[in-house]
């Protein structure tokens, strides 16, 4: 590993250490309030439409929340996957299929029950919401450091599908720059509780002016 490298993954380990200790300090109530203008947020991107398949994820603990999401898009008629954590930290996806369909997994997270769709699967729908602790004005996404989502957004490159690609944050989280490393591939959305930021390579991704 190059010096240049380690110093990136330095970085990305002290910036998730700063928002994860900011988003410990929020109430549930903060929590539950901002889950709801989330989902009205993204509910009116005009990116989102008319689309027919979205794929999600299921918030836990003080994450951007996303269960009035999840049920708003499901009552819009919109088929949502969601993800499976795979032993090697891939993503398998599964159908949304209610709050009460959802049940425990290792580390803490909630999964679909129904039938598994497959890896690939992510790279049939319209849009892809993602989870992450921050991201800059180019795009760059910091997540969690398990890759699971790198590994989505390579899959979706590789396989030349074209979803709009978005991330879910707090207020706050959108920052000047994002620590980068060479398999971190750009979103084209952020998406906040207060409104949507569009990066330099919307257009590509089907949104409007920046």
């Amino acid at each position: 590993m190059s010096q240049s490298a380690s110093s990136e993954q330095r970085s990305k380990r002290e910036l998730r250490r700063g928002v994860l200790a900011v988003r410990a300090a929020l109430s549930a109530d903060d929590v539950a309030e901002s889950a709801r203008a989330l989902a009205r947020q993204v509910l009116e991107l005009p990116e989102l439409a008319g689309a027919a398949s979205v794929a999600a994820y299921v918030s836990v603990g003080t994450e951007p929340g996303t269960g009035p999401l999840l049920e708003a898009l499901r009552e819009r008629g919109v088929r949502v996957l969601l993800p499976v954590l795979l032993p090697d930290n891939d993503l398998d996806w599964a159908l949304f299929e209610g709050a009460g369909a959802l049940v425990r997994a290792g580390r803490g997270l909630l999964e679909p029950s129904g039938a598994r769709l497959g890896p690939d699967a992510v790279t049939g729908v319209d849009a892809v919401l993602l989870p992450g602790l921050a991201a800059d004005r180019r795009g760059l996404r910091l997540g969690r450091g398990a890759g699971c989502y790198d590994r989505v957004l390579a899959r979706l490159t590789a396989s030349g599908a074209g979803p709009v690609r978005a991330v879910l944050l707090y207020e706050g989280e959108l920052l000047a720059h994002v620590p980068e490393e060479e398999h971190d591939r750009p979103v084209g959305l952020a998406v906040t509780p207060r409104g949507v930021h569009r990066f330099g390579d919307v257009h590509r991704l089907g949104g409007g002016p920046a």
